[in-house]
């Protein structure tokens, strides 16, 4: 978001295009960037539909995130001159080892010889994609953009509070956000343990999936616990006699997740009680939270050792021992607050990957515009794709 924000604000003659291939992309695009960017879904990666798109689109400059790697739209982006750039890079150890082996090697070579600037978050990525057939002089270490969320500040965005999720003034909350099957019963293992001994502490579980609401709902309800829905609360503050005591909030709406960190007095992220691989350990540190995880954690293994040497994270085996940390933490605030605030200086203390890539992407869309400037006064409206 930050990235899309700011080249809004750095090329204003631009408009900015999101293609994304989920609905939850479509919807976080609508959502939190409307009237900054566009969006779209991104076309199946056959040459006849990228042809299209590209024809359709007319794009002067396409960045891609992380590792959306299409080589027909590479491809034909190439042939049309137009400048790429992959922003965020991440090479995960399994897609790495997969990619590098075989015939599906040389094209991923191909691919990257048409990438004008690979921007990627460690030496590990930047190692590895030149491992890949990357040109090691159109390689750069940026670091991590989602350092450069926005601290937040004040009241949380939008509607979201303790009131609506029915938290009465003496309940805590214990956040599992981004969980996966297999992990959530360790977590509900977990909570049901904790109980016992902090009979105030709801639970808030946010499946990866949310179309995977009702199956984890009945898994809840079969292990003796009450489940509220966030979709079923309403907005009126009084929390009813009859909603308090244990029980489990069971996330099934889209972009609230990030906001509600805020009231947790304990997180975990999921992916990595399984070996799915983690998902975003900073939604939490930046809010000054401390933060929980399993052992999985290749899609974010540099984030994950950072926080655990600045002492803001701590990894777990199993929802077992997931228990036992988070009652001994309870049991000790203030080492709890230093956890968290140990969690938001390691955020601060790497921010600038921002600033780093948009310095290095000007040089790619600025060096194109000067080629095609004649174009550009004769043409409509240019447009900067950007692939989620």
């Amino acid at each position: 978001m930050p990235l899309v924000q700011e080249l809004a604000r750095r090329y204003p003659e631009h408009r900015l295009l999101i293609s994304t291939v989920t609905e939850t992309g479509r919807e976080a695009v609508e959502q939190r960037l409307a009237g900054i960017a566009g969006h779209c879904y991104a076309p199946l990666d056959f040459p006849w539909a990228v042809s299209a798109f590209v024809n359709r689109i007319n794009p002067r400059l396409y960045l891609f995130i992380e590792t959306e790697l299409w080589p027909n739209l590479l491809r034909v982006l190439r042939r049309r001159g137009v400048p790429t750039v992959l922003v965020n890079g991440r090479l995960s150890s399994r897609s790495f080892e997969r990619q590098r082996r075989g015939l599906i090697r040389p094209l991923y070579r191909r691919m990257l010889e048409s990438v004008s600037l690979c921007l990627m978050q460690s030496d590990r990525d930047a190692e590895r994609i030149v491992a890949l057939g990357a040109d090691p002089h159109r390689v750069r270490r940026t670091g991590n953009i989602k350092f450069d969320q926005p601290v937040p500040e004040g009241p949380a965005n939008g509607l979201l509070s303790r009131a609506i999720l029915r938290l009465a003034e003496d309940e805590e909350l214990f956040v599992a956000g981004s969980t996966h099957p297999g992990e959530e019963e360790q977590l509900i293992a977990c909570y049901q343990t904790l109980l016992r001994r902090f009979p105030a502490l709801v639970f808030l579980l946010a499946p990866r999936h949310i179309e995977r609401a009702p199956q984890v709902e009945t898994m809840i309800r079969g292990k003796g616990l009450e489940v509220v829905r966030r979709s079923r609360l309403g907005a009126d503050p009084p929390i009813p006699a009859n909603a308090a005591g244990p029980r489990v909030i069971l996330l099934d709406t889209r972009g609230e997740l990030a906001t509600v960190y805020r009231f947790a007095a304990l997180a975990f992220v999921g992916g990595t009680l399984v070996p799915v691989g983690g998902h975003n350990l900073l939604e939490p540190a930046v809010w000054g939270k401390p933060v929980w995880f399993g052992p999985h954690t290749d899609h974010c293994q540099e984030v994950a050792d950072l926080l655990i040497q600045a002492g803001g994270g701590r990894q777990v085996r199993d929802g077992e021992q997931l228990a036992a940390e988070l009652a001994a933490h309870l049991d000790d605030r203030t080492r709890l607050a230093r956890m968290g605030e140990a969690a938001q200086r390691a955020v601060l203390a790497n921010r600038g990957a921002l600033d780093r890539s948009l310095e290095l992407i000007a040089t790619v869309f600025d060096r194109d515009k000067e080629r095609s400037r004649c174009d550009v006064r004769s043409s409509t409206k240019k447009q900067v794709g950007v692939s989620l």
